[in-house]
């Protein structure tokens, strides 16, 4: 095994959005990043730039709805294209497995009841593709946010709602997860798991769920896939109360798998979190202070190397640079402290697309967010250029000075 984690190192690297939405109805557009940001178009071109701007590794995720557009047929003509061009450049691809949305033809998304094994399945394929080119693999991205958008706020497929959608899209995601490290260790045994959390941090009182209750729900799935989830857990009762039974905790017990590496995402204008007076959520600008405090958690509860796999700020190039040093900063001090912080990825590397987007009419430039250390920029021939900003020769020079 490539044990990059272990060597004490601070790697950089990048992150290209890859939200993939691909189901339709009255009102809710396709939402795919890849397609909106022009990628698929501009692919190698964006992929050059991640190589020139010093950063060692990228996480790049694969569109399943695409790759396997029929149950059990796969087509790899453009990830093929993908890997072997990464392998040239040299850089390290952590593969985002999952980024959200299923194929169209899985019937009721994470509700079918085949979810965990034809996610598992896709996995194992990748793995068995691309086996001594691409090594990590997370296989499911922010698991808690893809709760809330498809199971509490009813926003993405299954559109569920509530608490009881929540706890059973969550459920479904957390076996899924667990099936597909099982299913690629089995394909390559090298392979190293960075599994991928959205840290959300909160402030003041929260409603209609307490705040202490919010504080250990973040938490859910990454306890569930370990096996943490026993009668002592905070949420044991609570989870009982919503359907949550033995068997289901005795599963999780018995297939408990752990990550090699805990990805923890932080943006420092809207991860923390209050809850205004009429229940409205508002973001917190929290700076390196929640930062800090978020790494001190997941250091604190898993005991397991941590990438910074996301933060950024949509702001000027200006802005972006006060960001990279003040994180850089940050993370150098936890590091001294003893935290095994050993990676830091600037995530979106390009724009992307507000996922509002999908809800709306309005063109796509329109929704277009200024995150990127590259921005896109829409010429007259409708290709979005590639702006390098400022920002990126600042990020350039500290991936490079840690190589």
């Amino acid at each position: 095994m490539d044990r990059w984690y272990d060597d004490g190192r601070l790697r950089y690297g990048v992150g290209i959005e890859d939200t993939f939405i691909p189901q339709i109805r009255p009102g809710h557009r396709k939402l795919d990043e890849y397609e909106l940001t022009q990628h698929y178009t501009h692919w190698r071109e964006d992929l050059d730039l991640v190589a020139e701007s010093g950063a060692e590794f990228v996480r790049w995720g694969v569109p399943w709805y695409l790759v396997e557009p029929e149950p059990g047929v796969f087509d790899w003509s453009w990830t093929d294209q993908v890997a072997e061009h990464l392998s040239a450049l040299g850089v390290r691809c952590i593969v985002d497995l999952m980024h959200y949305g299923t194929p169209t033809w899985l019937e009721n998304s994470f509700l079918n009841a085949q979810y965990p094994e034809r996610v598992a399945a896709y996995g194992r394929a990748v793995a068995e593709r691309y086996r001594g080119v691409w090594t990590d693999y997370t296989p499911l991205n922010e698991p808690i946010v893809n709760a809330e958008w498809c199971g509490e706020m009813g926003k993405w497929p299954p559109y569920l709602t509530g608490v009881d959608g929540f706890l059973t899209v969550t459920k479904a995601l957390a076996k899924g997860m667990v099936r597909t490290q099982q299913e690629i260790a089995a394909a390559d045994p090298d392979a190293v798991f960075v599994h991928v959390d959205a840290g959300f941090r909160y402030e003041g009182e929260t409603t209609p769920l307490p705040r202490a209750l919010l504080e250990e729900r973040r938490f859910l799935a990454l306890d569930l896939i370990t096996g943490r989830v026993d009668d002592a857990h905070p949420l044991r009762s609570w989870l009982g109360e919503n359907g949550y039974t033995d068997a289901d905790l005795a599963w999780f017990a018995d297939n408990a798998v752990t990550p090699d590496v805990l990805g923890v995402n932080y943006y420092p204008a809207f991860t923390t979190i209050r809850m205004d007076d009429d229940g409205t959520k508002s973001p917190v600008q929290a700076g390196t202070s929640g930062l800090r405090d978020l790494v001190q958690l997941y250091s604190e509860r898993y005991r397991l190397p941590i990438v910074i796999t996301e933060t950024s700020l949509v702001g000027t190039p200006d802005e972006k640079i006060a960001w990279l040093h003040e994180s850089e900063q940050e993370v150098e001090v936890l590091r001294a402290d003893g935290i095994p912080i050993v990676g830091y990825t600037w995530f979106p590397f390009l724009d992307l697309v507000d996922w509002l987007y999908r809800f709306d009419d309005k063109p796509v430039d329109d929704w277009m967010l200024d995150f990127g250390l590259v921005n896109l920029v829409r010429g007259g021939d409708q290709q979005l250029a590639r702006s390098k900003n400022a920002a990126f020769d600042v990020y350039q020079e500290i991936a490079r000075r840690h190589r």
